[in-house]
């Protein structure tokens, strides 16, 4: 699996360790990403999401419970 946001996109950032020799040595960031049950079309699905998304309100997170996801698809 990819590590890389479902929303967004954001993926990982490249750079270099630099030692105190000024020795550089390739490494990369990756993004905070957390498995979440989303709505996704409507239908609750378990997808990769960037804590950004998740603080700026760009995911709406799936209720909990067979029963609540029905009632609220339907009223």
């Amino acid at each position: 699996m990819a590590r890389v946001c479902a929303v967004c996109g954001k993926g990982p950032s490249f750079g270099h360790h630099v030692s105190n020799a000024n020795n550089k040595t390739t490494r990369r960031w990756y993004p905070n990403l957390q498995a979440v049950r989303a709505l996704v079309d409507g239908a609750p699905k378990r997808i990769r999401v960037c804590t950004q998304c998740l603080k700026s309100g760009r995911v709406v997170k799936a209720p909990r419970g067979k029963a609540k996801a029905e009632a609220e698809a339907t009223g």
